[in-house]
């Protein structure tokens, strides 16, 4: 089957660097498929399998092809007579990855692809609205409003506000992932430090209440029989660490445990969380959705469609603590893009 694959990666977003060690980890076990990166200025590169293998740090340093790109964009090499009989195993993040884009340029020219639709990946990559989906189907949310971009004196006295509702706040742009651009807001006189970077990065931020509990998160795979939830996994954070990009995968802030050690009725509501999530947005293949464990529950965060499929990453992990091989992972993922494909 991976004679016909492409494993594509890169692009332009702030998850570009994840996406790289994710394609590192997937064509070491697709050794016949291509890698296809996507360079952040749209051209498309074939790249060799030591090529990528060699790539050090890739959570740290940018990937920069040795090879010409072989074609000027992504809509040049989907539209070349050679990816009509192609697959893409899409080891993309955050961005034109997962917000929908992507997908709907293969679904336009009937090109089979993993994970989710490009209408779930856009209804999951928008925090808000997965929010109002998942909790008309009665999960459990946090208090949350979404703040426009605006200058720094406009959202100064919109985040004093908050106060008024909770005593902490955790900002984090609508549509991104990976903790980039996070912000924690612990007491107003922070607000005006919060109100500048939020007015820096220019982007649709959701403000979210703290919720105090044990931050989990469990994956879903789309097996023969339906959705089926993959053991729950716990990250903990170390004191003076943050859940940012350095604590996730530098490993400076957090330690992660697979399985959680939680009690069986808390893995069994976080499991059923992760699946109502998974169905109410449309997710196709698999899915991971964060959330807190409090005393009364589990309460959701959000849901990503294309999480990360490093050696570190969390789904490896929860398919190993299943006792699941990840090659088969992957085949299966790519027996569904075959599917779509016909």
């Amino acid at each position: 089957m991976a004679s016909d694959v492409v494993i594509l990666f890169g692009g332009s977003s702030s998850e570009r660097l994840v996406s790289v060690a994710s394609a590192q980890n997937v064509s070491s076990l697709l050794p016949d498929a291509r890698r296809w990166f996507l360079s952040p200025r749209g051209e498309v590169h074939d790249v060799a399998s030591d090529e990528l293998a060699g790539h050090a740090r890739p959570f740290e340093v940018e990937f920069t092809p040795r090879s010409r790109a072989l074609y000027a964009s992504l809509d040049a090499a989907l539209d070349a007579p050679e990816a009509k009989g192609l697959v893409f195993l899409l080891a993309l993040h955050g961005g034109e990855g997962e917000n929908g884009t992507l997908q709907a340029r293969f679904e336009e020219r009937g090109l089979g692809f993993t994970g989710s639709d490009a209408a779930s990946s856009a209804r999951a990559f928008d925090k808000a609205v997965t929010k109002a989906l998942v909790g008309a189907k009665g999960a459990r949310l946090a208090p949350a409003e979404v703040l426009e971009p605006q200058g720094a004196t406009s959202l100064e006295p919109k985040l004093s506000a908050l106060f008024a509702r909770a005593p902490r706040w955790v900002l984090k742009p609508v549509a991104d992932g990976s903790s980039v651009g996070l912000v924690h807001l612990r007491s107003e006189a922070e607000v005006p430090e919060a109100a500048r970077t939020l007015a820096s990065v220019g982007l649709r931020y959701l403000a979210e209440a703290f919720i105090e509990g044990r931050e989990l998160t469990v994956g879903v795979v789309d097996d023969a029989g339906g959705p089926t939830a993959l053991p729950v996994s716990e990250v903990r954070l170390i004191p003076g660490g943050a859940f940012d990009y350095a604590g996730k995968y530098l490993g400076k802030g957090t330690e992660e445990l697979t399985p959680a050690p939680i009690a069986a009725d808390e893995r069994a509501a976080a499991q059923a969380l992760g699946v109502l999530a998974h169905t109410t947005v449309g997710c196709s293949g698999y899915s991971r959705t964060d959330m807190i464990l409090t005393d009364g529950g589990p309460v959701f965060l959000e849901i990503n469609t294309l999480p990360g499929l490093t050696k570190a990453s969390f789904i490896p992990q929860q398919l190993a603590a299943a006792g699941r091989d990840l090659r088969a992972f992957l085949e299966q993922q790519l027996t569904l893009a075959h599917a779509r494909r016909r």
